[in-house]
């Protein structure tokens, strides 16, 4: 299970004279073994709530309780170090994963496998394209066991082929695993999630019926 309890975030504007509040005194549980769906209209705070969730970022006040191991944002592309090659990179986070030896070698091997980028894989990263750096994150989020993996909007990155490995993938990973996932695809959704949490003016709103609350959703 994981509990959130009276959670408050907020940010600084771009003038960085105000700030604006994402959550204030937000308090829900998501059971154990569901597929949830977070859904809610720009700026209700769906990817700030995975980033939370996730530990990207940290609320200003409240607690996140779970007993279960909870992946960074699949796909999260903002913490490589574009001097170093992908396999550095992955051989960096295995490490911080606490995989060594054969351990870590698996984990390398299946990123470069799953990123498809050749010999792109052993040259600094500050020269991919946006779809390559995407490729390489994804791998790696799923190149580890976790009780939850956080999905934000991780399947828009590449072409066709590659995104329906991903939902191949992801499927296999459910079942072992569960998914929190952000995303404006609704047939993602029905075909992966088995619950819905609709974010809304600073309240969260269940669904057991999945498509009952995307009919919500699109009525906001």
């Amino acid at each position: 299970m994981i509990r959130v309890c009276n959670l408050y975030k907020s940010y600084r504007d771009r003038s960085q004279q105000k700030r604006y509040r994402v959550f204030e005194n937000l308090s829900f549980s998501i059971p154990e073994g569901r597929n949830v769906a977070i859904l809610g209209r720009n700026g209700s705070g769906k990817s700030t709530l995975l980033r939370l969730l996730g530990g990207i970022d940290v609320p200003d006040r409240g607690k996140i309780f779970s007993n279960k191991r909870i992946s960074w944002p699949v796909g999260l592309k903002g913490g490589f170090q574009g001097s170093l090659t992908a396999r550095e990179n992955v051989k960096f986070v295995a490490r911080v994963q606490g995989a060594r030896g054969e351990e870590l070698k698996k984990a390398v091997s299946y990123v470069e496998s799953f990123a498809d980028i050749g010999e792109y894989f052993d040259e600094p990263m500050k020269a991919y394209s946006s779809g390559m750096r995407g490729r390489v994150a994804f791998g790696l989020s799923l190149a580890f066991d976790f009780d939850y993996y956080l999905i934000d909007e991780a399947m828009s990155v590449g072409d066709v082929q590659f995104k329906r490995r991903c939902k191949e993938i992801l499927r296999e990973k459910i079942g072992k695993a569960n998914i929190l996932m952000v995303s404006h695809n609704m047939k993602d959704v029905v075909s992966l999630c088995d619950m819905v949490v609709l974010l809304h003016n600073q309240k969260t709103y269940f669904y057991d019926d999945v498509r009952e609350g995307i009919r919500a959703y699109r009525k906001l």
